[in-house]
């Protein structure tokens, strides 16, 4: 499977979780391998090479490039043509500046002002001005279904105060999101396209249509392949990789095909058996690496009378062995996910020390799994499945196909759950309509009983958690909803005090592990191939500068403009 991002994909720093919540200034620089911010440092001189990418198994291709589309928008729309003002790495921990040179918090932490680049153009000509930005922030507002990352429920106002200067007030301090959402997650279009296009989640945006600031400009479109061409006037590093070729694939059998017969040079795609069907075929330049990363969870549909019953889900919980996805389904690659949700080892520092033991990991027992649901009122009926009221336990369990890996874990659930008399319809959908299904959008409601998916993570467990547990959060697609952890929310993110931190995170952990509002499965894989033998410059596991993964929208571009053609 590969793992496609939320919209939510500015992901908070170590360094800046540290930045005073107070007054003083977190003046910020471009950091390490970072994309430069203060013009062309490099020739706008290009070689004639083609980077053949594969970030996702998603089938044939829809023309939608409309940043605010979600994941329904073609892979390099965000990152490749449209950017953000900053971006936080999740992998590194560093800073990249984009449309932004620095930014600094004032007034408690409830004032932010960020100083623009001066230099950058839309591809169309056009100079990029804080009037885009402030047009940007301000189309969200007028349009909620378009703020899927809910900004305008922590903002109060955003006002250009120059050219190249925005001041974006909050209702309260909230630090990390101010860096996941506003600096790090809201792609900026130009006003002076979009101020006419209505609703921005609805505006048709085509190939012929996008124009942004990114490394690169869509070049050619069909259902089967799209390219994209190199902007000469990037007013960052110009990339040496002139164009960009995006071809589809239906399966990860037919992608790990091309992969390895050298038809593809960036993936984000499991491939089985990895070190003798890619690797073994040209050890030279052949390479992967793919670290934990991310929680892969079972979502339950809480606004289902039944799976928001506690006792069903800890049942359903009992009888999932994760050892047998990890093996079967996973070939080895992903390990069994503990009940906190955390990644580890890499969140291992955030752990709650005095966690239960209860609370550290899973056991399996469809035993005390049928107990629990015959103590909350249900009899097998005739069809051997636990019914109450005449209510069976009988649910869809929706999964994309293609993804051969989520595919089995599914599989492998219906099984498991048969066990305990609880039924599984799997239902493999395209890309699109599963998405769609359980996140459709700011205003809708998700129309599933239950599905594999995955939740964001970055260097502390602030983003996963609020994603999934606050009721304003961004992918809580289960529609869970706590006051009380929505106030350790808050306590988090008005402290930079790391002890602190924790203690709210501590009491987070346990309300997650003890009612499962989701069911943990895996720590998802951060899937990464790439072959060496026309460029240098990816990231390696010896030097991990970035999330290196071609489905991570904004550092995929950044790593773009970084590679170097033999």
């Amino acid at each position: 499977m590969s793992k496609k991002k939320t919209i939510a994909v500015g992901l908070m720093s170590v360094a800046m979780m540290l930045v005073a919540a107070g007054c003083g200034s977190a003046q910020t620089s471009n950091n390490g391998s970072g994309n430069s911010s203060s013009g062309n440092g490099n020739s706008s001189s290009t070689t004639a090479t083609t980077l053949t990418i594969v970030p996702n198994v998603t089938g044939s291709f829809a023309d939608n490039f409309n940043p605010f589309a979600g994941t329904n928008s073609i892979d390099g729309t965000l990152g490749n043509i449209y950017e953000t003002m900053f971006y936080f790495d999740n992998t590194s921990g560093k800073q990249f500046n984009l449309l932004g040179k620095s930014f600094s918090f004032s007034n408690s932490g409830k004032t932010l002002t960020v100083n623009l680049v001066d230099n950058a153009k839309w591809t169309n000509g056009n100079a990029f001005s804080a009037d885009d930005v402030v047009f940007t922030f301000n189309d969200l507002k007028k349009y909620p279904d378009a703020d899927t990352n809910g900004v305008w429920k922590q903002l109060s106002s955003v006002k250009a105060t120059s050219s190249n200067q925005v001041v974006f007030t909050f209702n309260q301090a909230n630090i990390p999101f101010a860096e996941q959402y506003v600096l790090g997650g809201t792609y900026i279009v130009p006003e002076s396209q979009w101020q006419s296009l209505g609703d921005p989640a609805k505006a048709k945006i085509t190939h012929t249509d996008a124009i942004g600031t990114g490394p690169y400009k869509i070049s050619s479109f069909s259902t089967q392949d799209y390219k994209f061409t190199v902007n000469k006037d990037y007013y960052g590093t110009v990339p040496k990789v002139q164009t960009l070729d995006y071809p589809a694939f239906a399966s990860n059998s037919s992608a790990d095909l091309a992969l390895a017969n050298g038809d593809v040079d960036w993936a984000g795609v499991n491939i089985p058996n990895i070190d003798k069907t890619f690797v073994a075929k040209d050890p030279t330049n052949n390479h992967y690496f793919f670290p934990p990363n991310n929680p892969v969870e079972l979502y339950a549909n809480l606004r289902n009378p039944v799976l928001n019953d506690l006792k069903v889900r800890q049942a359903m919980s009992m009888a999932i062995n994760r050892n047998e996805l990890s093996v079967k389904g996973e070939t080895g690659y992903e390990q069994p996910a503990v009940p906190t949700s955390l990644v580890l080892p890499s969140q291992q520092s955030w752990e709650d020390p005095n966690l239960p033991t209860a609370d550290q990991s899973f056991t399996v027992d469809d035993t005390k799994a049928e107990h629990l649901l015959q103590s909350d009122g249900y009899k097998k009926d005739s069809n051997g499945i636990y019914a109450k009221n005449g209510k069976e336990l009988s649910f869809d369990l929706l999964v994309v196909s293609g993804w051969s890996d989520w595919d089995e874990d599914c599989l492998l659930i219906k099984q498991q759950l048969a066990n305990i008399g609880i039924n599984i319809t799997v239902k493999q959908l395209q890309y699109a309509a599963y998405y769609n299904a359980i996140d459709p959008g700011a205003g809708k409601t998700p129309n599933y009983d239950l599905a594999i998916s995955w939740t964001n993570a970055g260097p502390t467990p602030y983003l996963t958690y609020h994603d999934m547990l606050d009721s304003k959060g961004g992918f809580n697609i289960e529609g869970y909803s706590n006051p009380t952890v929505d106030n350790l929310f808050n306590e988090f993110a008005s402290t930079t005090d790391v002890n602190k931190q924790k203690q709210a995170m501590y009491q987070i952990e346990r309300i997650a592990a003890e009612q499962l509002p989701v069911i943990p499965l895996l720590d998802g894989a951060l899937w990464y191939e790439y072959n060496t033998s026309k460029v240098t410059g990816f990231p390696t596991k010896d030097n991990l500068w970035i999330n290196p993964s071609p489905y991570t929208y904004q550092a995929a571009a950044i790593v773009l403009t970084k590679l170097q053609p033999k």
